[in-house]
């Protein structure tokens, strides 16, 4: 019996679901070639140092010297406190290894017996590990010494898909022991599982190990928006025209703090205040939480990129939406205020920020009120 022809709304969810289908694929096939790169990274450092013929000439600084040598071919993320997670993730996480012959046929790598291997704890098979934990999600269970513990986490994100960001906040939160204490843990787990958020394959994507493995730049899977985006490009070209002494330096500018990723959306140079002048972009009205997070990239600056000569740096907060499109002016705890008068007298001031702002709101088909944007 012939299908009846399809009609157009039947057409669109069609190609939306292969979409997401294909799309969950995709994202499932990069997050396994990652972990098990990983993998075999720790797996080769570890051999090294226990066999390699010319350890001895490199010590204790093995792992630097590593890393240096490692971005030199053009890798990325490959300092040495990455080697040294994955030589850690090999250790604990030795049932990878069973994956090897069907994920890469062919792969030789000789049998040895790692720290874990013995724990009496039950593992969750190395299959379902691999494919459905992102490498994200291994380097936070990592930070869990005890096997237990562990072993429920991983447990949990698995039951429930857990995202990267939700494992980090039930870990935070003590769910393990809560659960533990719990008169009934069926409920909390009940009522953990309903309130979690559940990874996709949109996250995958954007994880930070994940575009740097795939070679993609920054900006190209962090920035949320096509107007957002625009905006940027708009007022990093912005700034550079008006000739008052800034120098551009980078877009989406990755910092690592305390382990954890961060992006800031451009950082300037200026010339003539000698400091640099970092961007914060948000589509969005002012909130408070925009400054404690400028603030702290405006710290983390004033602590690691300072040089001799520099002045401490400066954060501008830009808020386009709801008439809030004046700049807001982070100062991170500078007491100096001498040197705002000084600075503000060489960056645009907020009512040529704030039309400009406006203009390209509207060139780009926004709305410069935020009108409707609840």
């Amino acid at each position: 019996m012939p299908s009846e022809p399809l009609n157009f709304d039947r057409l669109v969810e069609i190609l939306a679901q292969a979409h997401g289908a294909l799309e969950a694929r995709a994202a499932k096939a990069v997050n396994v070639s990652l972990t098990l790169r990983n993998w075999l990274f720790g797996y080769h450092i570890r051999e090294y140092e226990q066999s390699g013929a010319d350890r001895g000439a490199y010590g204790e600084r093995l792992l630097e010297t590593l890393a240096q040598r490692l971005q030199q071919t053009g890798l990325k993320r490959m300092e040495a406190r990455e080697l040294r997670r994955y030589r850690q993730f090999y250790l604990t996480y030795p049932q990878i290894r069973e994956t090897l012959s069907t994920q890469l046929p062919g792969l030789q790598i000789r049998e040895t017996t790692s720290p874990e291997s013995g724990s009496a704890v039950p593992t969750v098979p190395a299959q379902i590990l691999l494919e459905q934990l992102s490498f994200s999600h291994f380097a936070e269970l990592l930070q869990l010494d005890d096997p237990t513990q562990r072993a429920f986490y991983e447990a949990e994100a698995l039951r429930s898909h857990w995202s990267v960001r939700e494992l980090k906040r039930q870990i935070a939160t003590q769910y393990y022991q809560r659960s533990g204490l719990s008169r009934d843990p069926a409920v909390l787990s009940a009522l953990a599982h309903r309130q979690a958020e559940a990874v996709t394959p949109q996250q995958v994507i954007r994880d930070p190990y994940v575009f740097e493995f795939l070679g993609l730049k920054p900006q190209e899977v962090v920035t949320e928006g096509q107007l957002e985006d625009a905006l940027l490009d708009r007022l990093q070209a912005f700034l550079l025209e008006l000739g008052h002494g800034f120098c551009f330096e980078a877009r989406q500018q990755r910092l690592v703090i305390g382990g954890e990723h961060f992006f800031v959306d451009l950082v300037f140079y200026h010339r003539v205040l000698k400091c640099h002048v970092l961007i914060e972009l948000k589509n969005d009205a002012f909130k408070h939480e925009h400054l404690g997070q400028l603030n702290a990239y405006v710290s983390y600056y004033q602590q690691h990129q300072m040089t001799e000569g520099d002045q401490p740096p400066i954060g501008i907060l830009l808020c386009t939406r709801k008439n809030q499109e004046l700049v807001e002016y982070a100062l991170a705890g500078m007491s100096n205020q001498l040197f705002v008068s000084r600075y503000q007298v060489q960056l645009p001031d907020k009512a040529q920020m704030a039309a400009f702002l406006h203009q390209a709101i509207a060139e780009l088909g926004g709305d410069p009120t935020g009108a409707g944007t609840g």
